[in-house]
């Protein structure tokens, strides 16, 4: 609760310090100097700085996020109407992660020293060297300008989801299958693991039962912090292939100076974070028995 209270209180004034009057973006350019002043008390924002922060922290307890500058409506009606599709992407990006990013830091750390274990490594460092936007630009002139196959905007088919997936997960797999590989490394190395091969159980069975559970903890703990992450960092992405999710709409409202939204938005995306953080913790115990909460 008191990381949410925070939050509301350095978004709301961290915005405020942006250079920029909303009711002279929302009014005509020849708008006259009393024109604006109106506008500002109907937005109100004629009002002491705390005494807006006092307003919005009443409406918020009651569920009231406040209304859009630019559209006139209940800014969380907005941020509601655009979050169902950075979730798709977010988890469409997860999944491709963990599909891809996890066997790979496996295959690396059961043949190191080898060309699967440099190849992998190279490509994790590729992928977490290379800026997002920068990626996303090449996927779309390779794939969609001279090899017109995959589509450059829009969500209506899967085909829109394969550029922006794996523009949005390059970093994410990176991380991951570097992060399994050490993992795996140092599971590998115990004790139990060497018994469990002179029982004679198969390697597969080794890997995936005992090995990989024992070396998920940490991995499962930076894919929860990075889903949050990604519901809330999928802008750059989403401005790239014009998506149409909060990443999309954020960067709009910011623009804009809709305070509303943009405070809607980081409040929604902070929330889901301590959320998936709650899940991940609560994971723990069922990775590793030896964790209990008390």
């Amino acid at each position: 609760m008191l990381t949410l209270v925070g939050i509301t209180l350095f978004t709301f004034v961290l915005l405020r310090m942006v250079p920029g009057d909303p009711a002279r973006l929302i009014l005509p350019e020849n708008a006259s100097q009393a024109e604006v002043l109106q506008m500002r008390k109907l937005l109100g924002l004629d009002e002491p700085l705390y005494t807006q922060y006092f307003l919005y922290m009443r409406d918020l307890i009651r569920a009231d996020f406040g209304t859009s500058f630019q559209y006139s409506v209940p800014a969380i009606e907005l941020v509601v109407e655009r979050l169902p599709q950075t979730i798709r992407l977010s988890l469409a990006a997860t999944a491709l992660t963990l599909a891809l990013a996890v066997p790979a830091g496996i295959l690396a750390a059961v043949r190191r020293q080898t060309f699967c274990d440099f190849g992998a490594m190279l490509a994790a460092i590729f992928g977490q060297s290379i800026p997002n936007f920068w990626l996303g630009l090449m996927l779309i002139l390779v794939f969609s300008v001279n090899l017109p196959w995959l589509p450059v905007s829009g969500a209506s088919t899967w085909l829109h989801y394969v550029l922006p997936t794996v523009t949005l997960a390059a970093y994410l797999m990176a991380l991951v299958a570097r992060l399994t590989r050490s993992s795996m490394l140092e599971v590998l190395r115990q004790d139990y693991v060497r018994t469990a091969h002179a029982k004679g159980l198969a390697q597969r069975m080794v890997l995936w039962r005992h090995a990989l559970k024992n070396a998920a903890i940490p991995i499962v703990t930076v894919v929860g912090m990075q889903i949050g992450t990604l519901l809330g960092g999928a802008v750059v992405t989403e401005t790239i292939f014009n998506w149409p999710g909060i990443g999309k709409l954020v960067i709009e409202a910011i623009w804009r100076r809709d305070y509303p939204i943009v405070q809607a938005v980081l409040l929604l995306s902070a929330f889901v974070f301590v959320v998936i953080n709650l899940l991940v913790d609560l994971l723990y115990s069922y990775l590793d028995p030896r964790i209990r909460f008390q």
